[in-house]
């Protein structure tokens, strides 16, 4: 009981940042401007952790390493103290142990960005529909428009009404499936 008490509390602190640092890293890859409520309060909330990598880890090819390093590593911890509470075992190797939390953190990253683009995309067609107007609905629209693009150039509005986003999230619904098909495969090599 308290084992799964401490776990969910640990799962909703990192999973904040973690979702937090992915958004950073989005904002900068999709060349987003930061001088918006959203950006202000991802930019104060996850600088603890962004400035200290960032002196050792640079950006690459205008990605933001040091965001995406940060999640990684926290939730590789989370993922191993979770691993740890629930007395997996680590396999016969613990040496296998390291990599293949590696690999399910990367895959649930993964996983999170997709959840993150998910909801993305669904704010961004109900504010266009609503109030197109808002504040933060340039932020949205520019964030989930690298990714419609592809599919408005293969399908055309009908009756004036963009059936793209709904193409999308069925692709990410997809996308998510796979994820966890993948996920489903690597826990049993550390149980």
């Amino acid at each position: 009981m308290l084992t799964n008490l401490l776990l969910l509390i640990l799962e909703a602190v990192t999973g904040f940042f973690v979702f937090l640092l992915l958004v950073r890293f989005f904002m900068q890859w999709l060349r987003v401007s930061f001088r918006n409520q959203l950006g202000q309060f991802v930019v104060t909330v996850t600088d603890w952790l962004v400035r200290p990598v960032r002196r050792i880890v640079p950006s690459l090819f205008g990605l933001d390493m040091p965001s995406l390093l940060g999640a990684l590593v926290l939730h590789s911890s989370y993922l191993t103290i979770s691993f740890w509470l629930k007395r997996f075992s680590f396999g016969s190797h613990p040496g296998v142990a390291i990599p293949v939390v590696l690999a399910i953190a990367m895959l649930e990253l993964m996983r999170f960005s997709v959840f993150l683009l998910i909801g993305i995309v669904l704010i961004s067609a109900v504010l266009s529909w609503v109030n197109p107007h808002a504040p933060l609905a340039p932020l949205f629209n520019s964030l989930s428009r690298p990714f419609l693009r592809p599919f408005q150039r293969l399908i055309p509005p009908i009756a004036n009404v963009d059936l793209t986003p709904l193409v999308l999230l069925l692709l990410l619904q997809v996308a998510l499936l796979l994820l966890a098909w993948l996920r489903a495969l690597l826990v049993p090599l550390i149980a």
